[in-house]
């Protein structure tokens, strides 16, 4: 009898485990069987080792053992592209460095036609980068750097396109050049500089020259001189000066020098004509007298 009930005990206590197991098991194919899918995330499925389509976002089921999903995250990817060595056109060694934003635009074709997205546009980038840069002058690579990066942009997407991939921007973000050709530029930058100071001293001068050529022009009559002369002594005088010692050029009073000495002319030939009317007429009086009294000596 103890037998019998230690049996019963035993079965019983096997039947038990069963059916936990068998609890256990559903609920493992329940939650295998549903899937959550955040609004930046897209699910691919396979049934049976063929691909279904993308789902997403929300809650979906999924036929446990048939079918599996692998998850896409279709947010903006930033990614560090290494510093690449490279050697410019001029033959110039330099270390840039740059950074890719992609995004993936197709989850099927990010999941079936490459292994790891991430890791192949890491790649493509770093050798498209040598490979265009290498083309470029060293002037080229640091004052053109706009056209560069659309030119880095549309040749890394071209490449990506095929695995739904999306690459929307391309920064050359540093150069790195040898301490040499750094000095070398410098110096070449310091001369351009003393080079357009230069130009535009000389500018200024030749301004100034025609200016004061123009001035001349203006100023060329004697009226027109003083004038500037008194208002110079006037500028002068507004400042408090106690002493002012101020040139003057003779030519400033030759109209008042000529002035006098026409008119000192003039009196002087009045003076004379004047004095020749008189001589004559005491001539003409000499002579009337002398004929009277050759007429009265003559009887």
């Amino acid at each position: 009898m103890w037998t019998s009930l230690g049996l019963l005990q035993a079965a019983g206590f096997g039947f038990l485990i069963v059916v936990f197991a068998v609890v256990l098991f559903v609920i493992f194919l329940l939650a295998s069987a549903v899937r959550i899918v955040n609004e930046y995330e897209r699910g691919v499925i396979f049934s049976l080792g063929r691909i279904k389509g993308a789902k997403g976002p929300g809650l979906f089921f999924l036929v446990p053992i048939r079918d599996k999903m692998i998850k896409v995250d279709l947010r903006t990817v930033t990614m560090d592209v290494p510093p690449q060595d490279i050697i410019t056109r001029d033959n110039v060694p330099a270390r840039v460095n740059a950074v890719v934003y992609f995004r993936v635009m197709d989850p099927n074709k990010s999941v079936i036609e490459v292994e790891n997205y991430v890791l192949a546009t890491s790649q493509i980038s770093q050798t498209t980068l040598r490979s265009v840069l290498g083309q470029k002058d060293l002037d080229d690579l640091l004052t053109n750097r706009e056209a560069i990066n659309e030119e880095l942009q549309t040749i890394i997407d071209f490449h990506t396109d095929p695995w739904g991939i999306k690459v929307s921007v391309v920064e050359v973000k540093d150069v790195e050049i040898p301490q040499q050709m750094q000095r070398a530029m410098a110096r070449q930058a310091e001369s351009e500089r003393e080079r357009r100071a230069k130009i535009i001293a000389a500018e200024g001068e030749y301004q100034a020259s025609q200016r004061l050529r123009q001035a001349a022009d203006r100023l060329e009559t004697p009226t027109a001189l003083q004038l500037r002369l008194f208002q110079t002594m006037t500028e002068i005088a507004s400042e408090n000066n106690s002493t002012v010692i101020l040139p003057v050029p003779i030519d400033l009073f030759k109209p008042f020098i000529g002035g006098l000495e026409d008119s000192n002319g003039h009196d002087q030939r009045a003076r004379a004509t004047r004095r020749r009317e008189e001589e004559e007429a005491e001539r003409l009086y000499e002579e009337a007298v002398g004929e009277v009294k050759g007429t009265e000596q003559t009887p």
